[in-house]
């Protein structure tokens, strides 16, 4: 008997679709709390399950290996296939990731696990802001779903730090994973009712529509080397022929991914997505960003506890009024300013109260007091609140409809690379510079808190390049239109080839 076709989905009234934005948001919440509540726990799943000191890095390693290799990719196919069918499966693997990881008896296991859920995490984030983007069209709401959006980010990882302190010690290290089964599931079962129904730009055509297999493992194995690369310098030396050969060979296949992308009948990734200005500036300046936080998000937790002498638990409630105060100003200011002011404009002044922040934290006493010193600072931190909302209309700009994937997996590989970016160079540098203190006789919380600092400095430096970038490359549009606007009109007004 022929089975029952599914039923069709609802209008896409103003409810359907906040509703939606709600699960798109919800699944985004997930992924990125899974990222940093493991950092918390690390030490008791070494201790429970008899991870070696190089091997217990694998942990965080092979799930940021996948994310960051599979995202491109991941973006291309959803537009190809459907971008609800990409993130319906993403959410499904990484969902069934999370129960296998939480049910880990071995490394070998856990690891597999983790690699597992980064493939998930890839193919359900990697089409969200183009779902998003297809649903609010008009500028004042989208406005208000990308603010909405980017709030979820800095709430997971907050909360990430949070819960995992806490479910490590009341219950054990397996829950951090057993959180993410009832929101997934919850999530899949949302999907099916609220998230439009896409049939993707080929129908299930695949190849025929631009699935273009070549490029397509030029750029998966070209990202598997380069982030494989990133995440092994602190182990093997930012020179070492080990990392040196791997982040080269991994260039080389990216170089020849966009020399393919540049002759291919069908290219998997068309290089219009990135002609409009806006688009490429905005997602360099996505890598300096995200680049200069991870001096905050890392840098800052290991100072607390390493410096100051925080506990675990200790250090994500230090860190949370930052997730308060930026989600405060996404929700109830950014896109009110951003429709006020411009996006520019409210970039602009979101990167210069992170670069203030950066600043003040490279200048930390040694025995900072949290309510004098460093709660006053923390509060600087909601320049992310305007900065990233912002950042991603600027992404996101001149996607069309059959691009929207494409465009917001890259836009989530930027990210993933200012990651990389943040770890190569101000870990390196700030190993670097606590060991000369160390040499020079100095104690190790004063040797680690000079390290910190100099990351710090370093982070404020990147983002003094984003606000040139941003004040240069962004430019100003036509009167009267908005910058989103005119991105649009660039990339509609261009050939429909490559």
């Amino acid at each position: 008997m022929a089975s029952a076709s599914p039923p069709p989905p609802p209008a896409l009234t103003p409810r359907s679709r906040w509703v939606a934005l709600g699960v798109i948001a919800s699944s985004m919440l997930v992924i990125v709390l899974d990222g940093s509540i493991v950092t918390v726990a690390m030490p008791a799943i070494q201790d429970d399950l008899g991870f070696s000191a190089t091997g217990l890095s694998w942990v965080v390693n092979a799930y940021l290996i996948a994310f960051g290799a599979l995202l491109l990719l991941a973006g291309r196919l959803g537009d190809l296939i459907g971008r609800r069918r990409m993130f319906a499966a993403g959410t499904a693997v990484f969902t069934a990731a999370s129960l296998l990881a939480g049910l880990a008896a071995s490394p070998g296991w856990l690891i597999a696990a983790r690699f597992l859920q980064g493939v998930g995490s890839a193919m359900a984030s990697a089409v969200a802001l183009g779902i998003l983007v297809t649903l609010f069209t008009e500028p004042g709401e989208r406005g208000r779903a990308i603010a909405a959006f980017s709030f979820t980010g800095a709430t997971g990882a907050a909360l990430g730090q949070v819960l995992g302190g806490v479910l490590t010690d009341a219950l054990s290290w397996h829950w951090i994973f057993f959180i993410n089964l009832p929101i997934g599931l919850t999530v899949l079962a949302l999907t099916r009712r609220y998230l439009p129904n896409d049939v993707g730009a080929g129908g299930g055509a695949g190849r025929a529509a631009g699935a273009d297999v070549p490029g397509a493992a030029l750029v998966t194995a070209g990202l598997l080397l380069g982030s494989y690369a990133v995440v092994n310098v602190e182990r093997y030396g930012g020179t070492s022929p080990h990392t040196l050969g791997a982040g080269l060979v991994g260039l080389l296949l990216l170089a020849g991914f966009v020399l393919r992308q540049a002759t291919a009948r069908t290219p998997l990734m068309p290089l219009r997505v990135l002609r409009p200005r806006q688009v490429w500036a905005a997602n360099l300046i996505q890598v300096l960003l995200v680049g200069a936080m991870f001096s905050f998000q890392v840098m800052f937790a290991l100072h607390l506890q390493n410096v100051l002498g925080y506990g675990a638990g200790d250090t994500g409630l230090a860190m949370l009024p930052v997730a308060v105060v930026i989600g405060v100003v996404s929700l109830g200011f950014a896109a009110r300013l951003n429709a006020r002011f411009g996006e520019r404009a409210t970039l602009v002044a979101g990167l210069a109260m992170l670069t203030t922040f950066l600043v003040l934290l490279a200048r930390l006493p040694r025995d900072a007091d949290y309510l004098t010193d460093l709660l006053p600072v923390l509060l600087l931190g909601a320049g992310f609140g305007l900065a990233q909302p912002a950042l991603t209309s600027f992404g996101m700009s001149a996607a069309r409809p059959a691009d929207a994937g494409l465009a917001s997996g890259l836009f989530n590989t930027t990210q993933q690379v200012g990651m990389a970016l943040g770890i190569a160079v101000l870990s390196t540098a700030a190993a670097a510079r606590t060991e000369g203190l160390l040499g020079d006789g100095a104690s190790r919380a004063a040797a680690l808190a000079g390290g910190y600092r100099l990351a710090f400095g370093i982070g404020a430096t990147l983002l003094l390049a984003a606000i040139v970038l941003a004040l240069t490359a962004l430019g100003r549009p036509r009167s009267g239109q908005a910058p989103v606007t005119a991105a649009r009109d660039q990339v509609e007004r261009a050939p429909a080839g490559v």
